[in-house]
């Protein structure tokens, strides 16, 4: 199903896009209980134009998460369960001869839809994984050099298992990079894990019905005003040093490149507006750091036979690397939740660099745990 065009239907302001995504978030809510910062984040990354990994054990309603998403999003869902004798055609879809014209057409695969679903990705081989890389860049998919876009919205959520190792294939650096954010779910609450049981109960059946929210049209008017949200200077460089300190840590053996970077400010854009923000504040990139940088870094040998994670490095380097000034310290922006112009950024306002920032840390510096020079 292609949505129709943002541009010809009237644009959303800050204050729209905020209460659709909360109107989402309570109605998947209401359907998977406890997962609402997993949540938020996979939706902040479906709103800046990203696909998402969910990555944990078992059970803990990662299919239930994606179902859900796309059935509030009103999206077209297919989901594909992911074997090791699974071919790239599979998913991609193939020539196939039809009598009636005596040709060969095309008949496209489950990846032609608003959002596929790839779960246990890390079940299928790597040539197999590396179908989604075309769609997941690009938009199309390419079947004997032939392009075949695809309809927009269009977004990939995966879902892996960590902890099996048998009949499993690593996901590349390349298709994790391709993913915005990767999400850990966890176990839930003891107060969660009873409120799972009762919904379960009050329903009588195995299948939770989401209703539509939203459609692809309005999905794509709401990237669209993500677009339009303000990026202070201080902001974008923010992004790169945090970037930039993953790839000077003495555990990483390669950090996260400028697209993590990037991916990063998009996100961060997208969760000030679900806040009813038109700008970008250093917390907004602080909650999404984890999320954004933590599949991006590759441990050295010796780290990832003592047990490091990446996650725990990011973690790390977000706290030792200085952000730049509050947003609206100096009543620049602080005023309504929608925002003022596009030039208020910390306590004098403007848009350059403040001294206070100027000196913020960076790889290198001496006295941050693993980010001394190499």
């Amino acid at each position: 199903m292609t949505a129709t065009p943002p541009e010809a239907l009237p644009p959303l302001t800050v204050t729209d896009v905020a209460a659709r995504a909360q109107e989402v978030l309570d109605t998947v809510g209401a359907v998977v209980v406890g997962m609402r910062e997993p949540l938020a984040l996979a939706f902040a990354s479906i709103l800046a134009g990203g696909h998402v990994l969910f990555e944990d054990v078992p059970g803990l309603g990662k299919t239930l998460a994606a179902r859900s998403l796309a059935a509030a999003c009103g999206l077209d869902f297919r989901r594909l369960q992911c074997t090791p004798d699974l071919l790239p055609a599979d998913i991609t879809g193939s020539f196939v001869y039809a009598p009636a014209t005596a040709e060969f057409v095309f008949r496209p695969g489950p990846v032609f839809t608003g959002m596929f679903l790839a779960d246990e990705i890390n079940r299928t081989s790597p040539k197999t994984q590396s179908a989604l890389l075309d769609a997941m860049a690009e938009g199309q998919v390419t079947v004997e050099g032939e392009g075949f876009p695809l309809p927009r919205p269009f977004h990939v959520v995966a879902t892996s298992n960590p902890i099996e190792y048998e009949g499993t294939y690593a996901l590349p650096e390349a298709q994790l990079d391709r993913f915005m954010v990767r999400l850990s779910v966890g176990y839930p609450s003891r107060e969660s894990e009873q409120r799972v049981l009762l919904n379960r109960v009050g329903r009588r059946h195995e299948v939770a019905e989401v209703p539509a929210v939203i459609d692809g049209s309005d999905l794509l008017r709401m990237q669209a005003s993500v677009e339009g949200v303000h990026v202070d200077e201080d902001i974008a460089l923010y992004c790169v040093d945090l970037a930039s300190a993953t790839r000077a840590h003495r555990d990483v053996q390669v950090g996260a490149s400028p697209r993590g970077a990037q991916a990063l400010m998009l996100v961060g854009r997208a969760r000030a507006v679900m806040d009813g923000r038109d700008f970008v504040t250093p917390e907004d990139v602080k909650t999404a750091a984890v999320a954004v940088l933590a599949h991006r870094v590759s441990l050295t040998p010796q780290a990832w036979a003592n047990g490091v994670d990446p996650a725990q490095i990011v973690r790390g380097i977000v706290a030792q690397v200085a952000g730049p000034p509050v947003v609206g310290a100096g009543g620049g922006r602080g005023g309504s939740p929608a925002g003022g112009g596009p030039g208020a950024s910390g306590a004098g306002g403007g848009r350059g660099r403040s001294p206070a920032s100027a000196g913020r840390g960076l790889p290198g510096v001496p006295g941050v745990p693993g980010l001394e020079a190499r």
